[in-house]
């Protein structure tokens, strides 16, 4: 699926935490997806857990998982740092307010909108190679990519990038580069067209 690269950009992420309602100051992690079971949110909370208490974690979504996602933001007692945004009609300010964007997805993904999105807004993300998302996040390059269902490997990616500035803007940079080269509307629209026409063709 074709991403609008004008639409998603980098942006202010001070106007986007007033936007959004989080918080000014300290860092943010953060994930858009469906609550469901594959997307790995129950890893990204227990990875999360172990993270300082100035780190905040927004989990952009709504779905199925929600209730046991509550109950293990209860479980592990960072409810205090935890933001339920539920669904969002437009992602773009909750992505742009993120520092880091984690999607430590396990099963069932094609290349995913959302870790689409979030690299053309030039975040750093820490992700799997779940799926065909190992096609965008290459490791060092475009993404740090942590062992699926791991969350002591999730926690180091975490670690890794909240822990280095260069490192998050090297990362941004890749990734947008590459998703506005290749994974563009446009783009998109082209190979469909080629597609139809060797198949209208033969």
């Amino acid at each position: 699926t074709g991403i609008d690269t004008e639409r998603f950009t980098p942006g202010d992420r001070d106007a986007a935490r007033r936007t959004t309602g989080l918080p000014p100051g300290g860092r943010l992690i953060g994930i858009v997806a469906t609550l469901r079971s594959w997307k790995g949110h129950r890893y990204l909370l227990a990875a999360f857990s172990r993270l300082p208490a100035d780190t905040g974690l927004v989990i952009v979504g709504d779905g199925p998982q929600r209730p046991n996602i509550e109950a293990k933001i209860r479980e592990l007692g960072i409810g205090d740092r935890v933001r339920l945004a539920g669904n969002q009609q437009d992602v773009l300010p909750w992505l742009q307010a993120l520092d880091v964007f984690a999607l430590p997805s396990y099963a069932n993904e094609g290349v995913p909108q959302a870790l689409v999105q979030a690299m053309l807004c030039g975040l750093p993300c820490v992700t799997t190679a779940a799926g065909s998302i190992g096609e965008i996040a290459s490791d060092g390059e475009t993404a740090i990519v942590v062992r699926a269902e791991d969350p002591a490997d999730l926690q180091r990616g975490l670690e890794q990038a909240l822990g280095d500035a260069d490192m998050r803007k090297r990362l941004g940079t890749a990734a947008r580069e590459y998703c506005a080269a290749n994974l563009s509307v446009e783009i998109m629209l082209d190979r469909m067209e080629r597609v139809f026409r060797r198949v209208a063709y033969e």
